[in-house]
């Protein structure tokens, strides 16, 4: 038999299998959320047995690239969008670049004394005044974010006047209003509360990534924020440059 028609590993040919899929992914031909061939059509098609595709399609949909649904199919999977982790960002600016619809839903918007653990973040005295918003961010009308954000009202006392939602949001208005000289990001997995699910509208099984936000100007706490999101709706993340003088974010 010639060298090169010699039966090729396993290994080699699932991994074949899983190139072919991902080919037609990044190509733009199978698109997100597409219903792709079946195993027994794609099996015909690479000349492979039906165990070498399931072990390619399984292994493509725990790296998240496809979705199975059991006695439906197998699709491609929409990409999650992902926000720059080193910088203050706009959700809705966010949303709308990539040509989806954005809303916002205010859930709570009052002035509090701060408890123990808010004035510890902002670095005020327990009973400080603060502001205190909660409000969810969805995009295409799909809670992709849940903020929960205390403001140091003694610095920004016009927070509760401005009319937040659709086309204000309060990172966006507190970015206007104040310096921010200093900003402190805590990435974590956390298993949502249930009113944080309802909020979120997801199952009591879906984990949750929390970005702790805490920013300062001129070594004043300014505000001390929480972003919930779904991980399955949205991810966290950044590129940053290591050589040069890198000033951004």
């Amino acid at each position: 038999m010639p060298k090169d028609r010699l039966p090729q590993p396993p290994q080699a040919r699932y991994r074949q299998a899983k190139s072919f899929v991902m080919t037609k992914v990044r190509s733009g031909e199978w698109k997100p959320g597409a219903l792709i061939p079946s195993e027994q059509k794609l099996s015909l098609e690479l000349n492979m047995s039906r165990m070498t595709v399931n072990r390619a399609l399984r292994e493509l949909t725990d790296e998240g690239e496809l979705v199975r649904l059991s006695g439906v199919g197998t699709f491609v999977a929409n990409r999650k969008p992902q926000s720059n982790l080193l910088m203050i960002a706009n959700i809705a600016d966010e949303i709308q670049a990539r040509g989806h619809r954005y809303s916002c839903q205010i859930l709570q918007l009052t002035r509090e004394s701060a408890s123990l653990a808010v004035a510890a973040a902002l670095e005020l005295k327990t009973g400080s005044s603060v502001h205190h918003l909660v409000c969810v961010h969805s995009e295409d009308g799909v809670p992709v974010q849940l903020e929960d954000r205390y403001v140091n009202a003694q610095l920004v006392p016009e927070f509760l006047q401005q009319q937040f939602g659709n086309d204000l949001q309060p990172s966006q208005y507190l970015l206007n209003t104040i310096a921010a000289d200093d900003i402190e990001h805590i990435v974590d997995a956390v298993l949502p509360t249930p009113e944080e699910r309802q909020q979120l509208h997801i199952s009591e099984y879906e984990p949750c990534l929390v970005l702790i936000r805490r920013t300062w100007s001129q070594n004043q706490g300014v505000t001390f924020v929480r972003f919930l999101h779904p991980s399955s709706r949205y991810r966290l993340g950044s590129r940053v440059s290591t050589s040069g003088n890198n000033r951004s974010g």
